[in-house]
């Protein structure tokens, strides 16, 4: 039952008639949970029912925090607005759309992106709806905001700037996408203007957010094989910056950091991943496509240590909190592993439904939503 669980989960993450990643064999199944020296646990502080979470899709549904507020929206058009203290509701909304990304929350404006090829805004007030905004095609990175122009990228390669004050387009920018692709494209990361977007192709871009302008490009993977399955080398992994690198991964391909100012390339190694990346002030963490979750270098991407205790258990991208590093898994458990040597020190389990999108960490609180719509604050506490 576990595998057949599995199976379903691997089958939604392709487009395009996909179904297995290239020649690599993917039928043992999900490593079992071994028991290890506990050395904290996850104390909820509170915990709120945001809707049907997912409702079965693999689809970007993150919990976005602005200010003192913390906002998530569910695939059938709830949109909910809960107080980070305490998560008392603040307001809800349903807007009977179906929702495949978001909430991007900045500026006034709560985005959700939609399967019928849509964004919508909201009043993060009040959530009022403010407008409707057609786009080329399925939204599934997180639509963000940065000085009056809301950014969505779409399924089918394109890059829309739209006006954040009435929903008109400025600019777009326009990608060929591979005939074979991973369901799912990563949420574009704006910087002092400039606007960072990887692609299906392997290939990383900056624009001018204002303008959709291209300033330079840069090939984070080099497709490769002889069959399609094999040539996927799709930027799936949220782009993280930080000191001026910008740290990104490709499925297939590499972990490469790359000069924010012009797409130089500083480093790179060998690295499929698609779930995500952290970064502190020494290290760079990545979950890779089996699920060893790897401590690198910032400066070479040397190895420092690899965890392979989750292996094939799908876990999200890492979450650095306190001094572990956080990653949910397919059967809804959050798993806190020591930055120091990546071995297991805490686990909580969150909801059966499991946890498809990085945790947030605020301090010694992690606030974790469930696929299933269960959103939880914890706060890590020794073991005494």
């Amino acid at each position: 039952m576990m595998r057949n669980a599995v199976f379903a989960i691997f089958a939604l993450m392709l487009l395009g008639g996909c179904s297995w990643f290239g020649d690599k064999d993917n039928s043992e199944p999900p490593a079992k949970l071994q028991k290890f020296d506990e050395q904290l646990t996850l104390r909820s502080l509170w915990s709120r029912d945001t809707g049907v979470g997912t409702d079965g899709q693999r689809v970007k549904l993150v919990p976005a925090i602005f200010g003192e507020r913390v906002y998530t929206a569910d695939r059938r058009g709830r949109v909910s607005a809960y107080l980070l203290e305490d998560g008392e509701p603040v307001w809800r909304k349903k807007i009977n759309v179906p929702v495949s990304a978001g909430p991007g929350v900045d500026e006034g404006l709560v985005l959700v992106g939609t399967s019928d090829a849509r964004v919508l805004a909201l009043d993060t007030e009040t959530g009022e709806q403010l407008w409707t905004a057609p786009v080329s095609s399925e939204v599934l990175s997180v639509p963000r905001v940065y000085e009056g122009v809301v950014v969505v990228q779409t399924v089918d390669g394109n890059l829309t700037g739209v006006d954040a004050e009435s929903g008109k387009r400025i600019w777009i920018h326009d990608r060929t996408v591979p005939v074979l692709s991973l369901r799912g494209t990563s949420t574009p990361l704006v910087e002092g203007g400039l606007l960072m977007a990887g692609f299906a192709n392997g290939k990383l871009v900056a624009l001018d957010v204002r303008t959709g302008r291209q300033l330079w490009e840069a090939a984070v993977a080099v497709p490769s094989g002889r069959s399609e399955l094999q040539r996927m080398v799709d930027v799936d992994a949220d782009p993280v910056v930080r000191d001026g690198v910008l740290y990104v991964a490709s499925f297939q391909g590499q972990l490469a950091a790359v000069s924010l100012q012009n797409g130089r390339l500083l480093w790179s190694r060998e690295m499929s991943a698609y779930a995500g990346i952290a970064v502190d002030y020494q290290q760079v963490y990545v979950t890779d496509e089996l699920s060893n979750v790897w401590a690198l270098d910032r400066r070479t991407g040397a190895s420092l240590w690899k965890n392979s205790d989750l292996q094939r258990r799908f876990l999200t991208g890492p979450v650095v909190v306190g001094g572990y590093i956080a990653v949910g898994d397919f059967e809804g458990y959050i798993h806190l592993l020591s930055r120091i040597d990546g071995a297991l020190a805490g686990r909580e389990r969150v909801e059966r439904a499991g946890i498809l999108v990085p945790a947030v960490a605020l301090g010694d609180r992690l606030l974790v939503l469930g696929a299933g719509g269960k959103l939880v604050m914890y706060r890590l506490k020794p073991v005494e």
